[in-house]
This record gives structure tokens, C-alpha cells and sequence, in this order.
């Protein structure tokens, strides 16, 4: 009889054990509503009162890339990976698709050669890309590996004048900023940055800065070769807060831009958050959601352009974009 109990306890153990392994998990918590914010006086860059206006709540997934389209129209151009699209935002805000069946495409970038690049996330357990994806006809992968392994969900990416290009990765692979050269051989840049996300330059193109998951943005001196010196931290985040699940505290640091006179704009937890070209934190221009990445665009490079959790935004600057890039 004590056999047959012990039978049924087992059994019933394992049932209990069986229902616990196969239990959906649960689902994400809904995303907060998408509406308009106002942004305070920050001298230089945005007006006190200055809305922030939603244009869109209806993106499919996550969003990235935005870049200004360089044909003069004032357009940007931002990516959803899922939908492995690239689509376009006029200088009135209507969003259309602009390419499609660009497969698990991320960050983009486009080189002083006019061409459109992009890091694709490679999805059925394909290896990830650097490629040139537009114009049609000049279709061509840049890197795929690096010392003969496969490269592994690279972030965001940012071409230079010289026709290198620099990219993030955060994880899966060793995390580091890595550097295609112009001869196309793929190195490390450097190691000494905290799960770096967003990469942007200076407007001269000698120091390249790295949004990371911890307290500061990095800064690193760029050489004549590409190659990087001086790793320090520069501007300091404003809003560190605690992953609910790991109990992490990040910043939530993601995609960056430049303005005319040097200011950096860095996505974080806290919104817009906006530096001087020493590193001072000037202020933040709040959002309804998290935003993930942004880009001046407008004729005028006058509008602020963000994407980011199914939704995006646009806000009348004072502060113009950089003239001499895309981004």
C-alpha cells in the first residue's frame, strides 16, 4: 500500500512539474500610451513649450536607423526588423515603406559614396551582415566574420570619411565597437565600453563616442588608421534605472546624433537626453515611450526625428542637424 502512495505522489509530482515547464511565460507588460509631451528651454537646442508630437503609434515591432535620405527632400529613413523594412518619414510626417525584403535589417548608415549600409540581423539561424543594400545593381556584403567566426547581432553602425565603418555589438559575442577597414578587413576597435549600443562621431571625425549600459557615455580618440586610443567616460546619464526581472541598473542608452555645433543626443531611459561637446548633460526633452534611436532630418535638418517602441516622434528644433553627414 505504502508503494502504491508513493506511486501516485511521484506521479502527481511529476504532472505539477510537467504543467510548471510547459506554462506560457508571461506576457510583457502594455506599453504606456503614445502621446504628445512637451519639451523645457534648453538654450541653443529646443524652445520652452515646444510639443513633441507623435506622428505615428502603429509601427510594426522595434524600430531603428534613422538617417536623413541625402536627396534634399528632408526626409528620414528608419528600419523595422521584423518586417524587414526600410521605411521612409516625409518632412510632413507621412510614413511609407521604402524598400522591403531587406532581411533582419537594423542599423543603416550611408557612406560618402552615397551608398545605403546596412548591419542585418540574418534571422532562421542565419549569420549577421554588414552589407550595402541601395542603390540596386551595387548590392554587396562587407563583413560577415571576423577572425573566421561568424559575427553576432551587431547594434547600430556609423560609416567614416575615409569609407570605414564602426559598429556596435552588445553581446552574444565578445562585446566590443569593431572597425571594418577601407582595405574590408574586420578588427576590434575596443573592448573598454559596458555593453555599447548607439555610436556616433564628432564632426571632425577624431573621436568617436559609444552609448553604453552603464553610467557614462565613452568617449575614444580615433586614429589615422581607424584604430582607438583614450577611452574615457564623458557625459553622464540622468536616468539609471533597474530592470524589473535581472535588477540591473543601465541607462537605457541606445541610438545617438550630432548637431551643427557639436551637441550629442542620446536616447535613454529618461527620453532625449542632451550633451555639449565637453560632456555636460544640458537637459532632456521627455517622451511618452522609450525611444530607441534618432536623426535630424527636415529641409533644414531643423526636425528632430525619433522612433522607438512602435511609435514616432517629431520636434521643431532651434538646434540644426549636422550638415556634413547623413547623421
Amino acid at each position: 500500500m505504502r508503494m502504491h502512495y508513493l506511486a501516485i505522489g511521484l506521479l502527481a509530482a511529476t504532472v505539477a512539474s510537467s504543467s510548471l515547464a510547459q506554462a506560457p511565460a508571461p506576457a510583457p507588460p502594455p506599453l504606456p500610451p503614445a502621446t504628445d509631451t512637451v519639451a523645457p528651454e534648453i538654450a541653443g537646442v529646443v524652445k520652452a513649450g515646444t510639443k513633441v508630437h507623435v506622428i505615428t503609434m502603429d509601427i510594426m515591432g522595434g524600430t531603428e536607423g534613422p538617417i536623413a535620405l541625402n536627396d534634399g527632400s528632408g526626409a528620414v529613413l528608419f528600419t523595422q526588423q521584423a518586417a524587414d523594412r526600410v521605411s521612409k518619414i516625409d518632412k510632413d510626417g507621412k510614413i511609407t515603406p521604402f524598400f522591403e525584403k531587406i532581411t533582419g535589417v537594423n542599423g543603416v548608415t550611408i557612406n560618402t559614396k552615397g551608398q545605403m549600409i546596412a548591419l542585418q540581423r540574418m534571422q532562421n539561424g542565419g549569420k549577421a551582415q554588414i552589407a550595402i543594400i541601395y542603390p540596386k545593381g551595387q548590392e554587396k556584403v562587407l563583413s560577415d566574420a571576423i577572425d573566421g567566426k561568424p559575427i553576432l547581432n551587431p547594434n547600430d553602425l556609423i560609416s567614416d570619411k575615409k569609407g570605414g565603418i564602426y559598429f556596435t555589438v552588445p553581446g552574444a559575442m565578445p562585446a566590443a565597437v569593431y572597425y571594418i577597414t577601407p582595405a574590408g578587413k574586420t578588427v576590434v576597435a575596443t573592448t573598454e565600453v559596458d555593453r555599447p549600443n548607439g555610436i556616433q562621431m564628432n564632426r571632425a571625425e577624431n573621436i568617436l563616442y559609444v552609448a553604453s549600459g552603464g553610467e557614462y557615455m565613452r568617449a575614444f580618440d580615433i586614429n589615422p588608421d581607424g584604430s582607438l586610443k583614450n577611452a574615457r567616460n564623458f557625459g553622464k546619464y540622468g536616468f539609471m534605472v533597474a530592470n524589473p526581472t535581472t535588477g540591473v541598473v543601465a541607462s537605457g542608452a541606445d541610438g545617438m546624433t550630432i548637431d551643427n555645433d557639436g551637441r550629442l543626443y542620446a536616447a535613454t531611459n529618461g527620453g532625449i537626453e542632451v550633451f555639449s561637446e565637453q560632456g555636460q548633460n544640458l537637459g532632456v526633452i521627455p517622451l511618452s515611450r522609450k525611444g530607441q534611436n534618432l536623426a535630424f532630418g527636415g529641409v533644414d535638418k531643423k526636425t528632430l526625428f525619433v522612433v522607438g517602441n512602435q511609435a514616432a516622434w517629431t520636434i521643431d528644433m532651434v538646434a540644426a542637424g549636422f550638415k556634413g553627414r547623413v547623421k
